[in-house]
């Protein structure tokens, strides 16, 4: 599907977080073209106006302007409200053009599904204090084409986060969203442990996902949505997946419950 590209420019870049181990975030992008139906900033599409989520992206064009000549003191996110790799960054660039300008001891942190992200080794390597991150599930077939219709398989993330990993880079794992039913803890765990530093674990944000989300569960998975709705079931899995992953021998930067 074509994507609509709408340039802007912005004001400023740096835009201070509430988000959980960062002090600003940088959105280059907004708007996902990798389309997960579960993804909380679909909400973004209600009052931007330019069509369903997962169908436009606006890109901040000087972006990379702003970042040149800045000391940040803090650690920066990259992004929480796009895919800095997403499929448009290959033509437009907008992500890399920011690595060359950035300062190169900035604390950065990149998080992706993409592994488009190993076009820019080399950039990478110059910074002196930067992590990757991947969003790692255990979705496949079915259940991959209803929540990630358009990001790469899970198989070429891990493999990206292994490539980085030999470069010397360090990489986390962002392991979500945890869904009853749909989840299978024990395989993401094995396959991404000897490739990340340390994890971090996040629910199903049922609320953020909206109610599209919510219908797609009610009519191909009802038990899970059963689960996640009976605030006993629920609770009893999230101490459940919570002690397994305690048991796992991981490091645990955090869990997100919702």
């Amino acid at each position: 599907m074509k994507q609509k590209i709408i340039k802007t420019k912005a004001k400023e870049i740096f835009t201070k977080t509430n988000l959980p181990g960062a002090d600003y975030v940088i959105n280059q992008y907004i708007g996902c073209s990798h389309g997960c139906t579960y993804c909380y900033a679909r909400f973004i599409s209600r009052w931007k106006g330019h069509g369903n989520w997962g169908t436009w992206i606006e890109t901040k064009i000087n972006a990379p302007d702003l970042v040149r000549g800045r000391k940040i003191s803090g650690k920066v996110f990259m992004s929480s409200v796009s895919d800095a790799y997403q499929p448009a960054e290959k033509e437009l660039m907008l992500t890399q053009r920011i690595l060359e300008n950035l300062d190169k001891s900035t604390q950065l942190s990149i998080l992706t599904k993409s592994d488009l992200i190993l076009r820019d080794i080399d950039l990478l390597k110059q910074f002196k204090n930067i992590e990757v991150g991947f969003t790692v599930n255990s979705f496949k077939g079915k259940r991959r084409n209803l929540f990630e219709p358009s990001s790469p398989d899970t198989l070429r993330r891990i493999m990206a986060m292994k490539e980085l990993k030999k470069h010397g880079i360090k990489t986390f794992a962002f392991v979500s969203p945890i869904i009853p039913e749909l989840f299978d803890l024990s395989e993401v765990v094995k396959n991404t442990r000897d490739f990340a530093d340390y994890f971090w674990f996040e629910f199903i944000n049922l609320r953020g996902a909206g109610k599209e989300f919510k219908e797609i569960l009610s009519h191909n998975y009802p038990e899970s949505l059963k689960t996640i709705q009976d605030k006993q079931k629920v609770n009893l899995y999230i101490q459940n997946i919570v002690s397994e992953v305690r048991k796992s021998g991981v490091k645990i930067k955090g869990i997100e419950i919702h």
